[in-house]
């Protein structure tokens, strides 16, 4: 084999190379869109309004954790909301604001007092 034909051969070789990784980078590109959109099918957006009560989990509970310590603290109350996600709460005990990923909350449902029941017993009158 000449030099002529092994340089022709040896750049014909990088131009293969070439194409083989710019291959496998498209490759890559596909793969992670696919994945991304199959993750963000299964994220559920949570939306709050302001007013609302809100639970924010603890994340420094994994430091201590305790078997019934409850990992939510609060309930807070939604300031504002921003498109990003973010959310800005408020402590009701301390009223001091804060702002939070939307992904630490959840919705705080108030429980009814239960209402006073009267009883009555009856007797039967006799005759």
């Amino acid at each position: 084999m000449d030099e002529k034909s092994a340089g022709g051969h040896r750049i014909f070789q990088l131009h293969e190379l070439e194409e083989l990784r710019n291959e496998a980078y498209e490759n890559h590109r596909i793969y992670k869109e696919k994945t991304k959109t199959f993750h963000d099918k299964y994220i559920s957006r949570k939306k709050f309004d302001v007013g609302q009560k809100v639970w924010l989990y603890d994340s420094r509970l994994k430091l201590f954790p305790g078997k019934l310590k409850s990992k939510w603290k609060g309930p807070y109350v939604v300031e504002e909301t921003y498109d990003h996600g973010a959310v800005m709460i408020k402590d009701p005990k301390s009223d001091h604001n804060f702002k939070v990923n939307g992904q630490r909350l959840k919705h705080y449902i108030e429980h009814e007092r239960l209402a006073k029941k009267e009883i009555l017993l009856l007797k039967e009158i006799q005759e």
